[in-house]
């Protein structure tokens, strides 16, 4: 009996230590580089400038970086969270994260889209360390609960760190037939994944006919929040866009060294926008899964109206409004 007992009791340490280990190997990347220009409007009359929504206090409380690093801490140590940003915002910026080390602002000369953005934060994180899982948070999104949000985060995780193949995608379930919006429909549940699916396609901003089938279908909105391991991400981007891949590869043996910046300012000066979902994830459903995320109300505030609707949900009447 007592030996069955140490067996036991040393089979838990080794479970306890692999998932300190893999924790170990778990990152965050804050994308934080928009322009925001559908929301300038409306930014403007909150702040009385010209900044982007992302480093405004659009739900009255911080500004919707400082509300996106906070969710993300919940479960990602801020030592391994980088930061994705524009260099003509280091003025909005500068002061949000003037306590991240430097290692972790991946420095955009401009916006050229979020294949970029996404593809220049995977290979820095690769660079130092080859085993990371990495979860993307866009920094314009109201979510009701963020410790519950999380913990739907911290199943991602844990179902990336077993299936290093598959990128985790969140799904959510949707309130209304959205045309703005990106639509995932689900396919057969992932075995030994509770709540985990394979994706059968995308449905980018469909038509207003098109979305109330998608929702009557039981199709997600897609959040756009990610989850998997960086080989896996790396592998998706150079079968969908090599020459993007090949061009920011070459640029790898310069990182951390002073030459980075020029040689990025040339790279980013020939570039196309270039859209992460519809050029890279769209084409690739089979190296997809989705987490259905239950018990949280989401938005993307990418208009007005989504931010008047978010606000009514949480039940804020900032200042401004």
């Amino acid at each position: 009996g007592l030996a069955k007992l140490k067996k036991i009791e040393d089979c838990e340490m080794t479970a306890r230590a692999q998932t300190e280990q893999s924790r170990d190997h778990e990152w965050a990347v804050i994308l934080a580089g928009g322009d925001g220009t559908r929301l300038k409007s409306l930014t403007r009359h909150i702040a009385g400038d010209e900044r982007p929504k992302q480093f405004c206090s659009v739900l009255g409380r911080a500004t919707l970086l400082e509300e996106t690093q906070d969710r993300a801490a919940f479960e990602l140590a801020p030592a391994r969270t980088l930061y994705v940003v524009n260099r003509a915002h280091e003025n909005f910026y500068g002061s949000i994260l003037s306590d991240a080390p430097a290692d972790n602002l991946v420095v955009q000369p401009s916006n050229r889209g979020t294949a970029p953005a996404i593809l220049y934060s995977l290979l820095r994180i690769a660079a130092r360390d080859l085993q990371a899982t990495v979860a993307f948070f866009p920094s314009d999104h109201y979510i009701s609960d963020d410790a519950k949000f999380m913990g739907q985060i911290r199943t991602a995780l844990d179902t990336a760190a077993k299936r290093r193949d598959l990128i985790v995608l969140l799904g959510l379930e949707p309130e209304s037939p959205e045309v703005e919006y990106g639509w995932i429909e689900p396919a057969q549940p992932i075995r030994d994944q509770a709540k985990v699916f394979g994706v059968r396609r995308f449905w980018e901003k469909p038509n207003k006919m098109l979305a109330r089938v998608l929702q009557l279908r039981g199709c997600l909105w897609n959040s756009f929040v990610m989850v998997a391991s960086v080989q896996a991400l790396l592998d998706i981007i150079e079968s969908a866009i090599p020459k993007l891949y090949r061009s920011f590869v070459a640029l790898t043996p310069l990182f951390g060294s002073p030459t980075e910046a020029k040689a990025i300012d040339l790279l980013y000066r020939r570039l196309a926008e270039v859209n992460f979902s519809y050029q890279v994830l769209a084409l690739n459903p089979d190296r997809l899964a989705v987490l259905k995320v239950a018990g949280v109300r989401w938005n993307d505030l990418g208009d007005p109206k989504r931010v008047m609707a978010s606000l009514d949900m949480a039940g804020i009447r900032p200042g401004w409004a």
